[in-house]
C-alpha cells in the first residue's frame, strides 16, 4: 500500500509530479529539477522528508544498545549532538545508514530511511537487551528540510531562538518555529548549510506554508526528490539502496574511520569489517567523470581492457558542474584517481576517469 506524508496535499497544490519512492508518494519535482537544484545551491530549497523514520531508544541500557547497533561511537556524544553511521549485519553488509541524536543521558533519537522503517524497527527489536524501551514514532513525526545558503536568514524570521548557535551535527529541541514546536537540527544531505525540522505530523502544513512564505523574497522554492538526488550526488553522499546495501558494507562505500569506529567495543558486523580491513578491501567506491559524451546511470558496467571491473551505483548530468558524474563500486586495484576506464552505456563503451568522490564542496564563509 502506497503511503502519503502529511504534506501530500500541499505537493498536489504546488503542481508536484508525484512518484512512488520506496512505497511513499512523493514529489520528484515541481517546476524542474534544474531550477530546484540551482535554487538550493544559490538561494534555498524546501524538502518534504517526512517519509524518513524516527525511532526512540531510552532507558538505563539505551547507550549500550545503540553502541551494539551502530558502527560509529555514540559514547562520545554530548547532549543534543548527532552523528552519522550505519547499522550492519553480522557479515558486514548494511542494514541501513542513519543519524543518531543524543537527547539525554538515557535517550537517543534515530533517524532512518523511509523505505526501511519496518525492517529497521524489527532489527532493532531483535537486538533488545537489558532495561530499554524502543518506540517507532515515525507516524507521529513530520520532517521538513530547509537547505541552501539563505536558510539561516529565512529561519530567523520565524523564531526567537538564536538558531545560528546550532552547530553542524547538533540540534535543539522545543524550538518554536512559526508557532510550531520543533526539534531543529543542522545536518543536511545536499552539500549546503541548512536545517531540519521535526514537528508533530498534524502541524506540518502550518510549518511548510510559513517557511515558504518567509522565504518568498529570498528565492526559496519547494524542491523534490530529483534535486535532492543530484545535490547529494554532487556532494558525494551515499544513498541507501545504491551505495549502501545488504551486499555493500560501509567500508566499501567509503565511510572510513570517521564513521566506522573499528576500535570501539563490539558492534554487530565489527568482526567481519575488521577482517576486511586487515585483508584489504576487494571493492571501493570511487567518483567517475565522463570523458566522452554520455550519462552514466545506476547499473551500468565499468570495463578495463574489455574486462568487467565494477558497476555504477549512481550517475547524473551534474547541474552545477555541467558534466556527467557518477559514483561507482570498482575492484580495488583500479581505484586510483586518474585511472582511465570505460563505461558501458547501452551498446557503446565510453571513456571515463576516476576522480574524487566529492565533486562539489561549498565555500564556507
Amino acid at each position: 500500500m502506497e503511503k502519503k506524508t502529511p504534506l501530500y496535499n500541499q505537493h498536489l497544490a504546488l503542481g508536484g509530479k508525484i512518484i512512488n519512492f520506496g512505497g511513499w508518494l512523493l514529489p520528484v519535482e515541481y517546476s524542474s529539477l534544474a531550477t530546484e537544484h540551482q535554487a538550493v545551491r544559490e538561494k534555498a530549497g524546501l524538502f518534504d522528508v517526512s517519509h524518513m523514520g524516527e525511532i526512540e531508544i531510552q532507558g538505563p541500557d539505551a547507550l549500550a544498545l545503540v553502541q551494539e547497533l551502530i558502527t560509529n561511537d555514540a559514547a562520545k556524544l554530548e547532549k543534543n549532538q548527532a552523528l552519522y553511521g550505519a547499522m550492519c549485519y553480522p557479515e558486514g553488509g548494511t542494514v541501513d545508514d542513519l543519524v543518531v541524536y543524543k537527547m539525554a543521558e538515557e535517550k537517543f533519537f534515530l533517524v532512518i530511511n523511509g523505505a526501511n522503517i519496518e525492517k529497521d524497527y524489527e532489527w532493532i527489536l531483535e537486538q533488545k537487551a537489558g532495561e530499554v524501551e524502543i518506540s517507532n514514532i515515525s507516524n507521529s513525526i513530520a520532517q521538513i528540510a530547509l537547505q541552501g545558503p539563505r536558510s539561516l536568514s529565512i529561519l530567523k524570521k520565524l523564531t526567537a531562538y538564536p538558531v545560528e548557535a546550532i552547530r553542524y551535527y547538533w540540534c535543539q529541541p522545543d524550538v518554536m518555529v512559526a508557532g510550531v514546536p520543533c526539534l531543529v537540527s543542522r545536518t543536511g544531505y545536499t552539500g549546503e548549510d541548512g536545517f531540519e525540522f521535526y514537528c508533530p505530523a498534524q502541524e506540518a502544513e502550518k510549518l511548510w506554508l510559513a517557511l515558504l512564505e518567509a522565504g518568498k523574497d529570498e528565492g526559496l522554492v519547494p524542491a523534490g526528490l530529483g534535486a535532492r538526488d543530484t545535490l547529494r550526488l554532487e556532494a558525494g553522499l551515499p544513498l541507501y539502496g545504491q551505495e549502501l546495501t545488504s551486499e555493500i558494507n560501509p567500508l566499501e562505500a567509503g565511510l572510513g574511520q570517521r564513521f566506522v569506529q573499528l576500535g570501539k567495543k563490539g558492534f554487530i558486523g565489527q568482526d567481519a569489517l575488521l577482517e576486511q580491513e586487515n585483508q584489504g578491501l576487494r571493492r571501493k567506491l570511487v567518483g567517475i567523470e565522463m570523458m566522452d559524451k554520455g550519462i552514466p546511470r545506476h547499473g551500468y558496467l565499468l570495463l578495463k581492457e574489455g574486462q568487467e571491473i565494477g558497476i555504477i551505483t549512481s550517475g547524473t548530468q551534474s547541474p552545477t558542474l555541467k558534466r556527467s558524474i557518477a559514483l561507482a563500486l570498482i575492484q580495488a586495484p583500479y581505484a586510483q584517481i586518474g585511472q582511465e576506464i570505460m563505461v558501458q552505456v547501452r551498446n557503446k563503451q565510453l571513456r571515463a576517469k576516476i576522480v574524487s568522490r566529492t565533486f562539489y564542496r561549498r565555500e564556507v564563509q
